[in-house]
């Protein structure tokens, strides 16, 4: 019997010691249904010094940094899907179809599962102004996403949270009317929200994406006060999302791809003082970019310490939901997409244009119990600004320009609160499981998926 407990404990310290040994300081298993590939392309026209900027529109003079778009492609199994992101002001329509029908081309992943989303960079070309560079941008992204597909891993997905110290509302109320003002009191977002995909070889994500609220116009009109620049920065740039990337790229060696996604953000800008604010120079734009980038890595840093590692996904169920509705506008209905895409527990939103700081407020409230929701503006689509019911009352800059009407905000909300639930899977409007029903909701996803690829190819 002793002979036979000492050969027993003989053998669990033997398996122990070979574990142990198999264990490696800086590697993790990754055991998950989710499989990931990522690539990344500069998009900068190469004749940067004779485009106009878009946005803030601007001659310039040539290339600070160079813009950039990311694509993340995704399967779990059964779903496709991607993400893009780009260093532009928009996601415009006719740049969504193409970019849509050339990246299903080139993946397979349906065009009506391909998130595709703007930064809303001031400082880079328009999309119509800039034919030429326009194609060749559709050209870009099909290699991009090709390149990404062929490069597939098994991952498993970090989540982590840290904060931003350089936004800053921009309206102020006088007197009952809205005005253009830095406003330290007003609704601000200062949270970074960090996913970073994991293949477990090293502590090298191989993607991280980067979710953030603030206008890209550092780099902008002037003042006549605002020296070097009081006629605006004179070169393209990609603004403080791309030096945020890089800025994370460069902790990683180069070895990781940093995607960056705007949140809702219409109302939200940098803390420039001036008249009514300045344009940036290198200490501004380092001050953002280290800030920001500086997040990042210490939340995506964060997300793989061994207490973080072990509440992680084993299954990563990938779900996407979208419509086009016609939203109550002030010259007619306004078609607009909607979108949700469930990556396991986290829940993306998106809306196709400048959504002011209380929308993602107001979602992830009615949301946050059920998923890890992360709110993305200027996805998909650009209608330009997305005001709040309330914010029409006193007028201003952003429901003054909007093409919205006021009986807009509860329609989208709404509607992203129905796409929500279509996509997290927790609740049903029946409990059916009738033949007749369960073949009509696979007859509306094969339509939803086909739409977008019958729109795509027109």
């Amino acid at each position: 019997m002793q002979s036979r407990l000492a050969l027993s404990l003989a053998c669990s310290l033997t398996l122990a010691v070979v574990s142990a040994q198999e264990i490696k300081d800086g590697q993790f298993a990754v055991t998950s249904n989710l499989r990931a590939g990522v690539a990344k392309i500069d998009i900068t026209p190469p004749d940067a010094a004779e485009t106009k900027i878009a946005g803030h529109v601007r001659q310039v003079s040539g290339v600070r940094d160079p813009l950039r778009a990311g694509v993340l492609i995704l399967d779990d199994g059964e779903t496709k899907a991607a993400i893009v992101t780009m260093d532009t002001i928009g996601a415009w329509d006719d740049m969504v179809k193409d970019a849509r029908t050339k990246i299903e081309t080139e993946t397979g992943v349906p065009a009506a599962n391909i998130l595709i989303a703007a930064s809303h960079n001031h400082s880079g070309p328009g999309y119509i102004e800039n034919m030429r560079w326009a194609a060749d941008l559709i050209k870009k992204l099909g290699a991009a996403a090709k390149q990404a597909a062929s490069a597939m891993k098994p991952v498993s997905v970090g989540y982590s949270e840290d904060r931003i110290s350089f936004g800053i509302n921009r309206r102020k109320t006088y007197d009952g009317r809205a005005v253009v003002s830095l406003n330290p009191d007003g609704p601000n977002d200062p949270r970074v929200k960090v996913l970073r995909f994991d293949d477990g070889t090293s502590l090298t994500p191989l993607a991280v994406i980067m979710h953030a609220v603030c206008h890209p116009c550092f780099f902008t009109w002037g003042d006549k006060g605002s020296q070097p620049y009081p006629k605006g920065y004179p070169r393209m740039s990609a603004d403080f999302p791309g030096e945020a990337q890089t800025f994370v790229e460069m902790c990683y060696a180069q070895k990781t791809s940093a995607l960056f996604m705007q949140g809702c953000a219409g109302d939200i800008r940098p803390n420039l003082p001036g008249y009514p604010y300045r344009c940036a120079d290198e200490a501004d734009i380092q001050w953002a970019g280290r800030d920001l980038g500086g997040a990042v890595a210490r939340a995506a840093s964060f997300s793989v310490t061994r207490e973080q590692l072990r509440k992680r996904q084993t299954y990563y169920p990938l779900r996407v939901a979208s419509e086009v509705i016609e939203i109550p506008g002030k010259e007619g209905l306004v078609r607009s997409e909607l979108m949700a895409m469930k990556i396991g527990p986290f829940l993306l939103l998106t809306m196709p244009g400048e959504p002011m700081v209380e929308y993602g407020f107001k979602l992830e409230k009615a949301i946050a119990d059920r998923a890890t929701p992360i709110i993305i503006g200027y996805a998909n689509g650009n209608i330009g600004y997305i005001a709040t019911a309330e914010a029409h009352t006193v007028g201003g800059y952003e429901p003054n320009l909007s093409k919205l009407k006021p009986e807009a905000e509860p329609i989208i909300l709404k509607k992203l609160g129905e796409l929500a639930d279509r996509v997290v899977g927790d609740v049903f409007a029946s409990f059916s499981k009738h033949p007749k029903d369960m073949q009509k909701r696979e007859a509306e996803e094969k339509a939803r998926l086909e739409s977008k690829s019958a729109t795509s190819t027109r």
